[in-house]
C-alpha cells in the first residue's frame, strides 16, 4: 500500500508539474507586452514547477513515503498559487481590464486542471481517493470537457483556410459535448447509475472516442512540427494536448482492466 502510494503520488506530480510549467509559459505568451506584472508572475510559476518536476524525478519507488508526503503538501501549496493565479487572470480578462491572447475559456479550462490536480493530491495523502464506479464516473466528466476544450481551441487557431481539419476539430468538440453530456446524465444517476454494465459500456465507447481525438492530435502535432499546416499553434502545445489525451486514455484503458477483474 505505501509503495502504491508513492508511485501514484510520483506518477501525479510528474506528469500535472510539466502541464502546471507549461500553462505559465502559454499564459505568458498570451499576455500584452505591457503586463509586465503578470508575465512576471508567469515566469515565476514556470520556475517553481519545473523545480518540482524535477525534485519528482529525483524520488523513486523506494523513497520514504513520509518523504512523498512531505512532498505532496509543498506541491499542493505550490498548485493553490497557480490556481488563485489562474482565476486572478481570468477576472482580469472577463471585465475587460486586460487584453491579450488568452481565451476566457483557455485560462477556466487551465484553472480547471489545476484544481484536479490539488484535489488529488489531497486525496492522495488523506487515502480518501474515489472508489472504482465513482471513479470512473468523476474522470470522464473531468476528462471530456477538457477534450471538448481542446477540440474547441485547436478549431480556433488553426488558418481558416485549414478546412478539412478545421472541420475534423469542430465534428471532435461536438461528438465530446455529447460524450460530456452523457457522463452528466450518468452522474446525476448515481447511485443507480453505478453497475458494472453500463460502466462497461461506458468506458468502452468513450475509449474509442479518446483513441481518434488522441491519433488527431498527434497527426495535428507531427504536421505543426513539419510547418506542413497552416496555424498560431505553437508545437509545445499541440505536444501538450497529445499528452493529456494520452493521460485520459491510460486512464480508461486501467478502468477497463479493473472492472474486468471484478466480474
Amino acid at each position: 500500500m505505501a509503495d502504491h502510494f508513492v508511485d501514484r503520488s510520483l506518477e501525479e506530480i510528474r506528469f500535472w508539474s510539466r502541464i502546471m510549467k507549461e500553462h505559465s509559459l502559454f499564459l505568458k505568451l498570451g499576455f500584452n507586452c505591457d503586463d509586465t506584472q503578470l508575465i512576471r508572475e508567469a515566469d515565476r510559476f514556470y520556475s517553481i514547477f519545473e523545480n518540482i518536476e524535477n525534485q519528482s524525478l529525483a524520488y523513486s519507488s523506494d523513497t520514504d513515503p513520509q518523504t512523498i508526503y512531505d512532498f505532496n503538501k509543498v506541491v499542493h501549496g505550490a498548485v493553490c498559487h497557480i490556481w488563485a493565479f489562474k482565476r486572478k487572470v481570468l477576472e482580469l480578462i472577463i471585465h475587460c481590464k486586460i487584453l491579450g491572447n488568452n481565451f476566457p475559456l483557455l485560462v477556466d479550462h487551465v484553472s480547471r486542471e489545476a484544481a484536479y490536480f490539488m484535489k488529488r493530491l489531497e486525496q492522495l495523502n488523506t487515502g480518501t481517493l474515489d472508489p472504482l464506479p465513482d471513479a470512473v464516473i468523476n474522470e470522464n466528466v473531468f476528462f471530456l470537457k477538457i477534450m471538448a476544450d481542446h477540440a474547441k481551441f485547436i478549431n480556433h487557431l488553426l488558418d481558416p483556410s485549414e478546412r478539412k481539419l478545421v472541420e475534423q476539430a469542430r465534428d471532435f468538440s461536438h461528438d465530446f459535448d455529447q460524450l460530456l453530456f452523457q457522463a452528466i446524465d450518468l452522474d446525476s444517476m448515481r447511485p443507480e447509475s453505478l453497475t458494472q454494465p453500463l460502466l462497461d459500456q461506458f468506458v468502452d465507447q468513450n475509449r474509442v472516442s479518446v483513441r481518434q481525438l488522441r491519433d488527431f492530435k498527434k497527426t495535428a502535432y507531427e504536421l505543426i512540427e513539419a510547418c506542413r499546416i497552416k496555424s498560431i499553434i505553437p508545437p509545445l502545445l499541440a505536444d501538450h494536448v497529445f499528452r493529456e489525451a494520452s493521460h485520459f486514455l491510460e486512464i480508461l484503458d486501467s478502468f477497463e482492466l479493473e472492472l474486468s477483474a471484478t466480474k
